[in-house]
């Protein structure tokens, strides 16, 4: 299991989560740790042994988690706002690697990339008239929902490489996740989440949180976890519209990064607990096993220290068979 963080000094942390069996025991293991931007990273994501961060600095940087070491960039000619991996999966198989990076930008694009090299396939441009907040891409691998500054919600069709879907929401979301089934999507609006159909966009539940949410994660059987300003883990059951439970003060500072390792994902087994990961702004990383929930007083199975201003947390259970590649950056336009 990997795990990276960036933060508001430039700096990218790698760690590796080693589990014990008999006894059982938990340690965050760091793989590298250096200045990889020339100005604050903004997101993250991680798929096998390939991650990729991006900044202010108009740069998507290019790890291998296997070697830890940084092995590219990708140039672009605004602030990166979100990053997210389109990885297939086969049940037959834990190992996996990423067929496309999907990122978003300050001005209002949507940049799709290939990611066996790393090459840009499109660039679609207009998504939203101001900088994207976030973007969520379909577990088809085939769409996109994207929420921006502009106070809307787009969908791009990832196939044909071009906006297919765009409405007014009347308030500025930040945040926006399909579930793990693709069957719902949520979104952030300060400290209200709603709930919608896929299919339709009908709106379901809207859930509402005591202070403003920063991060959000999709778990299993249609569970969101969410963290904020509240500096609690909240695990919102989206089928009842009700809280299903609280991890209380995880933090000592506002969660800014959140990450879901259940036992489904690629080396974990059944004897595995099911794991939430979060970051905060005070630097500290703590993994937690959500079954303790229900306890008065829930404490981390192990925790690192960063000494940093964390802004942005990813990772993955997933095994990689390949070393990630650069390729040319050039963009080759699919024809309509």
């Amino acid at each position: 299991m990997s795990l990276i963080a960036g933060s508001y000094e430039r700096f990218i942390w790698g760690f590796k989560l080693k589990s014990q069996k008999h006894p059982v025991s938990f340690s965050l293991n760091p793989l590298f740790s250096f200045p990889s931007h020339l100005s604050p990273i903004k997101c993250a994501a991680v798929s096998g042994s390939a991650a990729v961060t991006g900044g202010s600095d108009d740069t998507i940087k290019i790890y291998d988690l296997s070697t830890s070491s940084e092995i590219g960039s990708l140039y672009y000619s605004s602030t990166i706002t979100s990053l997210c991996f389109y990885t297939p999966t086969s049940s037959s198989s834990p190992f996996s690697f990423p067929r496309n990076l999907i990122a978003a930008a300050d001005d209002g694009a949507v940049i799709i990339y290939d990611a066996d090299p790393f090459v840009r396939l499109k660039t679609v441009k207009g998504v939203h008239k101001k900088g994207v907040n976030d973007l969520s891409v379909h577990s088809s691998g085939k769409l996109a929902l994207t929420v921006g500054r502009d106070e809307c919600l787009a969908m791009v069709n990832l196939v044909r490489g071009r906006r297919s879907f765009y409405c007014r929401l009347g308030k500025e979301a930040s945040i926006v996740r399909f579930s793990e089934s693709g069957e719902k999507f949520f979104m952030v609006l300060d400290d209200k989440i709603t709930v919608h159909e896929s299919e339709d966009a009908r709106l379901i539940f809207e859930l509402e949180n005591k202070k403003k949410i920063l991060c959000a994660a999709s778990g299993a059987d249609g569970i969101l976890f969410t963290g904020g300003e509240d500096r609690n883990i909240t695990a919102w059951d989206t089928t009842s519209g009700k809280v299903a439970y609280s991890i209380e003060d995880a933090h000592s500072t506002r969660i800014k990064g959140m990450v879901v390792l259940s036992k489904t994902d690629g080396e974990a087994n059944e004897g595995d607990p099911y794991l939430v990961v979060s970051a905060s702004t005070d630097g500290v990383i703590r993994i937690w096993d959500v079954r303790m929930s229900n306890k008065e007083r829930s404490h981390p199975l192990t925790e690192a220290k960063t000494k940093s201003r964390l802004t942005c947390l990813a990772g993955s259970s997933c095994k990689s068979i390949r070393r990630p590649q650069v390729g040319n950056t050039k963009e080759v336009e699919e024809e309509s």
